[in-house]
């Protein structure tokens, strides 16, 4: 099953020439998932022809017009395609009010169902078949909330051997085992997945923070992610500019990446004042501690594999 993240904006604050506004889409087998909606959101898709008309839900970090005013554009342009299943829009206090406003304001041709829910604490916010996604709280100048996508442990890996020397015959009953049901041997014994199984094996897991300062607890909601997501607006020298601003730098996205165990990290949200090639030490700055640390560019394309 694929699973994999489409940069369509990497900037923060105000939109360049070739860098839209922050937005990440996930996209798994036939689900798709957006996390922020920045200025541009659509014009990525577009070049990286992503169906819209397949975004399950909608995540948001906060309610800063630099995450969010690609959002009523998506929300009309989906009304001009068939769709039939409700569109989800999760988010801080006042997305509500801001997704109302402007379909109001803005006269919006609504055709689908849009559900809201806005998160007043941590847990997890979105289910689906063999995943969920949790929203943890951040440290920002209004409410913003981080967000881990997470698949479910998978089945451990199937032994054939096991299953014929208990005697079980290849066929249908093989695929029952491994999906977890118990089965009869050709002597009417019955054979426990656990039999011809190994160890349950781990699901995979995207991450995505940004807007914040960089504290602990953000370590332990990403740990083990296959693939962090965070913001590194700044370089070090402008550290205390950050911690004013409450953002942090790229330096401290790559502590939390290290102290987190994840397996890459991208870096996201980059501050105007970096032109292309100033870009470079910000990378420079992450990968002294982070070594598989990448710089996010819009219209990139992230991969997310199973590690076996």
């Amino acid at each position: 099953m694929n699973l994999e993240a489409f940069i369509l904006g990497c900037g923060g604050m105000m939109p360049l020439p070739n860098r839209h506004l922050t937005s990440v889409l996930l996209r798994r087998e036939g689900e798709i998932f957006l996390f922020d909606g920045g200025e541009g959101t659509q014009v990525s898709m577009r070049r990286l022809n992503l169906r819209w008309k397949k975004i399950s839900a909608i995540f948001i970090s906060h309610t800063h017009a630099d995450h969010v005013t690609g959002i009523p554009g998506l929300l009309m342009l989906s009304s001009q395609v068939d769709r039939d299943d409700p569109l989800y829009i999760i988010g801080p206090p006042r997305i509500g009010e801001y997704i109302e406003t402007s379909r109001r304001v803005l006269d919006m041709y609504i055709n689908y169902e849009i559900v809201i829910k806005e998160i007043t604490g941590p847990g997890i916010v979105y289910e689906g078949e063999g995943y969920h996604v949790r929203a943890f709280p951040l440290r920002h100048t209004k409410p913003c909330y981080g967000y881990a996508f997470e698949e479910d442990r998978r089945p451990g890996e199937f032994h054939p051997e096991k299953a014929e020397a208990l005697g079980v015959p290849r066929g249908p009953l093989w695929s029952r085992l491994q999906s977890g049901e118990t089965v009869q041997a050709a002597d009417g014994r019955d054979v426990r997945p656990e039999e011809v199984l190994g160890c349950p094996r781990l699901g995979r897991k995207f991450s995505f923070v940004t807007d914040t300062l960089a504290f602990p607890d953000i370590a332990a909601e990403v740990e083990g992610s296959d693939l962090f997501v965070c913001e590194g607006m700044f370089e070090r020298e402008l550290e205390e500019s950050a911690r004013e601003k409450k953002h942090m730098t790229a330096e401290q996205a790559a502590r939390l990446a290290l102290a987190a165990r994840v397996k890459k990290l991208a870096l996201i949200h980059y501050s105007p004042r970096y032109t292309e090639f100033n870009l470079k030490q910000l990378l420079k700055e992450a990968q002294a501690i982070f070594p598989e640390t990448a710089l996010s560019r819009d219209r990139a394309v992230f991969p997310i594999e199973y590690e076996d």
